[in-house]
């Protein structure tokens, strides 16, 4: 293989992020067979166990019974998985709890208030308020047909969110909600109760201010 299409080489000179799953694993496992590259039984491996999901569950036996799969071998796939595992309850422990309109606008407004066109944003949050991700759902203006339900709601489904707080930035600097603002509200917490996932609130982030519109009782 070309060195600069081997996965170590890509590694370190494009970036961790760039790599592919079969690319990872097979950094991971270093060397393949006197038959198949590592590219290759990292390919047999993830398509024998259908993708990482089944692949944390595969026990060190079962992975030894994979041609070219050793003790060793095996040992190091479980460590890894395991310690992606635990990275990623550690994140979840570290996510920030929403308690009040500032617990949010504390979280976006230096990322949102320079901002020249309107994003629209929700931060989708678990059943302990604590939050999952931030997802942008549209850019341009702020319109019943640029922010659609389908849109919002794939996203909080696809992420297991219990309820989301919606967020948009206004470019003037002035966090004031227009008619259309609190028309797309209304529809999108509607939308929320059928699905059954609740929207708490809309944040409007202006320069350095903001307004929500469930204290102002537009919600």
């Amino acid at each position: 293989m070309p060195a600069d299409l081997r996965p170590r080489e890509r590694l370190l000179n494009e970036g961790v992020e760039t790599l592919s799953e079969i690319e990872l694993l097979a950094i991971l496992l270093r060397t393949g067979t006197a038959s198949v590259s590592a590219i290759e039984l990292a390919t047999i491996i993830l398509t024998g166990f259908q993708g990482l999901r089944s692949l944390m569950d595969a026990t060190v036996q079962e992975l030894n019974e994979i041609k070219g799969i050793g003790l060793a071998k095996a040992a190091q796939i479980k460590a890894a998985l395991e310690l992606g595992k635990r990275m990623a309850l550690k994140t979840m422990e570290d996510k920030p709890l929403i308690k009040s309109p500032e617990d949010v606008a504390g979280l976006v407004m230096e990322d949102m208030r320079y901002l020249d066109r309107e994003y629209f944003r929700a931060m989708l949050l678990n059943t302990k308020n604590r939050v999952l991700s931030l997802e942008t759902i549209s850019v341009g203006t702020l319109s019943s047909s640029a922010v659609h339900p389908r849109e919002l709601f794939k996203i909080a489904i696809k992420k297991s969110a219990a309820a989301l707080i919606l967020i948009h930035n206004h470019p003037s600097g002035d966090p004031a909600p227009s008619k259309e603002d609190i028309d797309v509200t209304k529809r999108l917490e509607e939308a929320g109760k059928i699905i059954g996932i609740d929207v708490l609130d809309h944040i409007i982030i202006g320069d350095n201010k903001f307004v929500s519109l469930k204290v102002k009782g537009l919600f």
